[in-house]
């Protein structure tokens, strides 16, 4: 699972894409190509051992988690 974005004028990509994920194990879960739990690795090219972990609940619900890493952070004011 890949995803690029433009970046200071380049094109760059993300080395692990949570949304991007969960899409994908929708797709994986629902024609049975896998089973929740599992866990995804991501990034190992690009030097970053990104793990993205998918699971379902009892409802259906598919749930993405893993580590982050906060780049940018704010407020907004009203």
């Amino acid at each position: 699972m890949r995803a690029f974005f433009p970046k200071d004028g380049i094109t760059v990509e993300d080395p692990v894409t949570g949304s991007l994920n969960a899409s994908l194990a929708a797709w994986l879960l629902r024609t049975g190509r896998a089973v929740a739990p599992y866990v995804a690795s991501q990034g190992t090219a690009l030097g970053r051992a990104g793990r993205v972990h998918v699971s379902r609940d009892a409802g259906g619900a598919i749930w993405v988690a893993g580590g982050t890493v906060t780049c940018v952070s704010g407020q907004v004011e009203l």
